[in-house]
């Protein structure tokens, strides 16, 4: 190992060339030797290292492998390790830790001969291919305690932390997963922050973790970043390096000051994953109109809202910032409370509010009034011409921005609607049900329907099952209307009730951001079926992989970008966290919560209660079989779900806002509510027994509830009966 050679990688391996410069560095290394890699027709025959350990072995290169082996050896008397040391593993792209063999605790010449022909073996591989292999040799140590030190925390991705896992013996326990390990983790300098689980036996006292720190802070400084420790401590307390490799997997970490973002605000309007052009049609006109209602309201800097969107999308996924629009607390509450530029920015925003209190119903009233006339006057999309429909559609996005505005400042200034737009949309379905109009003719009849299902270009409109309908029999989304029974349905259409009964400013305003999102769909897709015509599309429902600039200048001039051919759909990906933040290249790095998931009086599952009341009842993600007493657990409060309401005792969700269509129609239902549950939907899985408070926002699981009362049952039958409870029925 003081050979220079030995540190050289292509010539010992990355384990042992490793070891050899953490010697040179005068770091705890053991001695040992290396038994190096060789190419087919250098001092070895062919294949490499074929005759290291066999019979047919050249005298000189044997014996001078005997005379190591005794050496290091004792003549045989003190046992060895024999380790792989491979090129291609330990390096910067790839560990390949565990892959190839090593073999411990090995006596007498024989035994060492077999064990380097076992690692040597191990260089083939699964896929076929040959690594290249040496072999390091060093003493068996009888560690006291050992284990793997990461000289950063790959978890959280925190290079000012370290992460240590020790056991008792080696670590070869523990990286082969037959032992658990006790983890710590400490500060750059050794101070040691957490204990998991907590280390009663005290494998590793507080100067066992500084001398740890230390070498994971020298070994830093030799390889020129964070290092892959194994380590272990001898009989006499003595530390020694074992392994040292570069930390493959790094968390990503978010830069500081990034965004905390969330779906929560967001996902009851755009709750599915969007196409690039859906993006454009509808999170840009949400973001300007929220950033303009912020403005008005002088609840952020203008400086911010001008600089950074209100809404964005991540991996095609809606996502708002949520220290914007106040659903998160300020990063410091004691420097917000003393910083005086908030307030003077509501005190100069106050009297601007003040009017615009009294004003908004009316302003409301007549932006509702000018869409719905601009929706009659519009034909149908296929009677537009092409500049008539790229205006319609240059108006669609303008007259978004303006209702999304104006719907944000009534949720915030006027109070709370009795009559909601999906408690009608979900009156009007049914009635229309019971009388036979089918789903593809339900938009036409009731418009007020569209409340209930989210916008897509490539999606049909697909509106919430029958609660009521018996489960596996046909409803009419499935086409369940008999052609027999068409012309009573059509002539059953002058009985139903008026399309559209009053609603509140705000319940108006949202159904006309859905109406308006629907003329879009409808305008697109024409546009599409007209550039297919033309030429170059392809298929329409490739229309929405375009820009909104893109699919302009297509339908305008007929020009596609160069790499459109290229284009291919986005890859399905997994809702997004409750709340994150974003690192590097748009990695999503999930918010961990301080206070993991428990509210006030540290009942776990505590959120935010906004409604009043209190129910017990069975935990329900609404599919299968309904129990009796549901309690809907749910990610977001998707206004799709509103089927489900009727009958709930219930309702539990990870996020959503207080004012969601979802939270305001299950308060008209007298349910006690609970947004802001952390994983409640993994923590709660179906047939969970749960008491909701509303007013607190705590969600209790009552199994404990429910084993005491059986326990307490059995002991009063005991006593019944005369006898004794046996023991501790705990």
């Amino acid at each position: 190992m003081s050979d220079p050679r030995a540190a050289r990688i292509p010539f010992a391996g990355s384990k042992a060339a490793h070891l050899a410069r953490a010697a040179l560095a005068g770091l705890p290394v053991l001695p040992g030797f290396v038994v190096p890699h060789s190419e087919p027709g250098e001092h070895l025959k062919e294949p490499p290292y074929s005759d290291w350990s066999g019979d047919r072995a050249g005298d000189g290169d044997l014996e001078g492998l005997r005379r190591a082996w005794q050496e290091l050896s004792a003549d045989g008397t003190r046992p060895l390790v024999v380790r792989s040391s491979s090129p291609q593993e330990d390096t910067q792209e790839s560990s390949l830790a565990g892959q190839f063999a090593s073999v411990l605790d090995v006596q007498g010449w024989h035994e060492f001969r077999a064990a380097v022909r076992t690692v040597l073996d191990s260089a083939h591989r699964p896929d076929g291919t040959v690594a290249a292999m040496a072999v390091l040799v060093q003493p068996m140590l009888a560690a006291r305690v050992g284990g793997v030190m990461f000289g950063a925390d790959p978890v959280e991705g925190r290079t000012d932390r370290m992460l240590v896992s020790a056991v008792r013996g080696g670590p070869d326990s523990l990286v082969s997963g037959e032992q658990p390990g006790t983890n710590y983790w400490l500060s750059r300098w050794g101070r040691l922050l957490r204990t998991e689980p907590d280390d009663p036996e005290g494998l590793l006292g507080a100067d066992g973790l500084r001398r740890l720190a230390r070498l994971a802070r020298q070994a830093r400084g030799v390889f020129g970043g964070p290092q892959d420790i194994e380590f272990g401590f001898d009989a006499s307390g003595r530390l020694w390096l074992f392994q040292s490799r570069p930390i493959t997997a790094m968390a990503a970490r978010p830069a500081r000051g990034a965004r905390l973002l969330g779906p929560g605000p967001v996902a009851e309007t755009l709750p599915d994953q969007l196409e690039p052009l859906e993006e454009d049609l509808w999170v840009a006109p949400m973001a300007r109109g929220l950033a303009a209602a912020l403005d008005i309201g002088g609840t952020a800097p203008r400086r911010q809202l001008r600089s950074l969107p209100v809404v964005t999308a991540v991996g095609g996924r809606a996502a708002a910032d949520l220290r914007l629009l106040g659903a998160a607390p300020p990063r410091n509450r004691w420097l917000a409370l003393l910083n005086p530029a908030p307030g003077a920015r509501r005190l100069a925003a106050a009297w601007r509010v003040g009017r615009l209190t009294a004003a908004l119903p009316g302003l409301a009233v007549d932006l509702v009034a000018d869409v719905d006339r601009r929706l009659a006057e519009t034909p149908s999309a296929d009677r537009l011409t092409r500049p008539d429909l790229v205006s319609t559609l240059r108006w669609t996005r303008t007259v978004l921005v303006s209702l999304h505005a104006q719907e944000a400042l009534a949720g915030a200034l006027l109070p709370e609607p009795r009559a909601t737009a999906a408690g009608t949309a979900l009156a009007a379905l049914t009635e229309s049900r019971a009388l036979g109009v089918p789903d593809d003719r339900m938009v036409a009849a009731q418009p007020v329907v569209l409340a209930l299902v989210a916008p897509g270009l490539g999606r049909e409109l697909r509106f919430p099952a029958d609660p009521g309908h018996p489960e596996g029999a046909p409803t009419a989304r499935e086409g369940a209307v008999p052609t027999t029974a068409l012309t009573d349905t059509l002539a059953a259409l002058d009985t139903l009730p008026p399309p559209l009964p009053s609603l509140p400013p705000r319940e108006a305003l949202r159904l006309r951001i859905r109406w308006v999102q629907e003329l879009q769909v409808r305008l697109v897709r024409e546009a599409a079926r007209r550039l297919v015509v033309r030429g170059g599309l392809g298929e329409a429902s490739k229309v929405g992989l375009l820009r909104w600039r893109e699919f302009v200048e297509a339908l305008e001039h007929g020009r596609l970008p160069g790499d459109f051919k290229e284009r291919l759909p986005r890859a399905v990906s997994a809702p997004l966290p409750d709340t994150f933040r974003l690192a590097e290249g748009g990695t999503v790095v999930a918010e961990q919560p301080m206070d993991k998931g428990k509210g006030k009086g540290g009942s776990e599952g505590a959120g935010q209660g906004v409604s009043g009341g209190r129910a017990a009842g069975t935990a329900w993600h609404g599919t299968g079989t309904r129990p009796a007493d549901p309690v809907l657990v749910v990610r977001t409060l998707d206004p799709a779900l509103a089927p489900l309401l009727p009958g709930l005792a219930g309702l539990v969700a990870q996020t959503g806002s207080p004012l969601s269509h979802l939270a305001v129609l299950a308060r008209e239902f007298g349910l006690p509510i609970v947004v802001g549950a952390t994983d409640a939907v993994r923590r709660f899985p179906p047939g969970s027994r749960l008491t909701v408070d509303g007013a607190t926002g705590d969600v209790h699981l009552r199994e404990q509830e429910r084993q005491d009362a059986q326990e307490q049952r059995e002991v009063q039958e005991q006593r019944s009966l005369g006898q004794e409870p046996q023991g501790d029925i705990r």
